[in-house]
């Protein structure tokens, strides 16, 4: 069979039928601009307050910063597939974009589990909370996330780039990623999907670990708090987070849980919509809606806009 290096690939898309692509269109670039609306919102009021420049705030700023990078680098792909017809995508935007979504959802996954130590350090030892999380600690921590999940994506994407593919083949799905590429490849694959699994592994089960022993902690130091209002107080600063951690996770789980598949169905293609555009959008409501200090921000910024 004829390979190459450079293939002419072919994301599938949504759906095959096309009566449904202007439908589709409409409903998710609605989705991309409140995605994009909303986290420039929250980065807005977080910037702009200078009561919210504190390490819960500077995290919750990493994370709507990452949301938008993360729905920009698969929105724009499948929305102009759904608007053209087309969705043909050369081997290089395909590497690009799978470098950068691997960059991004690796990123959401590290910064939860940081936002995870910050409440433990917030809650289980309050007195000692400014010391614990000084602003270089706060920059090691996210940058060294950064820095881990280049590196691990930048892995992939190299030794990805070595392979052969068959030449003119589809992707059964609106964005391209590690799995089904790898199942179109001439080449032996048996590194790359070794590394996929170690990796990608490390860095979510250590990420889970994280939170999972993070809240244990929280949970028990809020059981000894005598004062009911005082349990109130202290898990209502852990109630966005943790709304925003179930709901990454559960949509992750329910695509990743299960082995690359060269054919789609209708359940994988609603898991990754909600895993790569639903949750970003949504988490910048969440953390909005039921956080007075960022409320309370937005509509400082509003009324000036008003005042002008």
């Amino acid at each position: 069979m004829n390979c190459s290096q450079a293939p002419t690939l072919i994301l599938l898309g949504l759906s095959s039928e096309r009566e449904k692509w202007q439908p589709l269109f409409s409903i998710f670039l609605v989705v991309y601009l409140l995605g994009i609306l909303g986290n420039l919102l929250l980065l807005l009021a977080i910037g702009a307050d200078v009561h919210l420049h504190t390490p819960m705030y500077f995290f919750l700023s990493q994370l709507s910063l990452v949301d938008l990078c993360f729905i920009t680098t698969t929105a724009p792909k499948m929305l102009e597939a759904l608007w053209t017809g087309d969705g043909s995508i050369s081997f290089s935007g395909c590497l690009t974009q799978l470098y950068f979504f691997a960059v991004f959802a690796d990123m959401d996954n590290l910064l939860l589990a940081v936002m995870a130590i910050d409440r433990y350090a917030a809650i289980c030892h309050p007195l000692r909370y400014s010391v614990l999380m000084t602003p270089f600690r706060c920059g090691v921590l996210v940058g060294g996330s950064w820095g881990v999940t280049n590196c691990v994506s930048l892995t992939h994407t190299l030794l990805l780039s070595k392979l052969y593919f068959h030449t003119n083949q589809e992707i059964p799905h609106f964005f391209c990623e590690f799995g089904p590429l790898l199942l179109l490849s001439c080449s032996d694959t048996h590194l790359n999907k070794i590394l996929v699994i170690v990796l990608v592994g490390i860095l979510g089960i250590s990420a889970v670990i994280c939170i999972v022993s993070s809240y244990g902690c929280i949970f028990y130091a809020v059981a000894k708090v005598p004062s009911a209002q005082r349990k109130r107080k202290a898990l209502s600063t852990c109630s966005s987070h943790l709304s925003v951690v179930l709901l990454f996770y559960s949509t992750v789980f329910a695509t990743y849980l299960k082995p690359p598949s060269s054919s789609r169905s209708s359940e994988e293609v609603v898991a990754a919509v909600m895993y790569t555009l639903v949750t970003p959008t949504l988490n910048p409501f969440i953390y909005s809606l039921r956080n007075k200090d960022v409320k309370s921000s937005l509509r400082r910024i509003l009324n000036m806009e008003l005042s002008q």
